[in-house]
């Protein structure tokens, strides 16, 4: 048997510690992805201006991101009935996948930036461009975030170490896509 902490272990609640630890800590990403997008949508309406600065945005590229994360989100809960089968090498795999998805998503978002600030479309250019890298950019750090972390879930789960590891970095990882399907028509689509 394997050496498991006890803090990974015990439970007052009926919930696992890490699985607790884990909703706490997306609980808490909500109220500043929630406080971020409320402000957001306020501005936004009380500013008519918006939508022309909105309409400079690609809604192609917003929407293969889109396509990505959710296919990364399909490999992900691959990973965690993989790993609930006991099978940590398919498990691994699958979170390698994600971490694909996760390099394709931050390398498009980085080619997009480039091309917004080339024509002129900097944080500092309106206040739409400030809550659109704010927001995406928050985003962007969350999603690089979950990849390191699933590389080190992986890693262990390769080695059939920790598997129940898979589903939490699941729940991190859904929590960013669900981030991003707020934060794709919002940006992207309503202008």
């Amino acid at each position: 048997m394997a050496f498991r902490p006890i803090a990974n272990t015990r439970s007052a609640s009926g919930i696992p510690t890490a699985k607790l630890a884990t909703w706490w800590v997306v609980g808490s990403e909500i109220v500043i992805f929630g406080g971020l997008l409320a402000s957001y949508i306020m501005h936004r309406l009380a500013h008519d201006a918006w939508s022309e600065q909105a309409a400079h945005t690609n809604v192609y590229i917003g929407l293969f991101n889109t396509f990505v994360l959710l296919s990364s989100s399909l490999s992900a809960v691959l990973a965690h009935k993989a790993a609930e089968e006991g099978n940590g090498a398919k498990a691994a795999k699958l979170l390698y996948y994600t971490m694909g998805g996760a390099l394709i998503f931050v390398l498009v978002k980085s080619a997009e930036w480039t091309m917004e600030i080339t024509h002129g479309f900097t944080i500092t250019s309106s206040t739409f461009w400030s809550f659109y890298y704010t927001a995406a950019g928050l985003h962007a750090v969350h999603v690089i975030a979950g990849a390191i972390i699933m590389g080190i879930v992986a890693a262990d789960a390769k080695k059939n170490q920790e598997l129940h590891r898979v589903e939490l970095i699941g729940i991190y990882w859904h929590f960013v896509d669900i981030v991003w399907i707020f934060l794709f028509p919002l940006l992207y689509i309503a202008k």
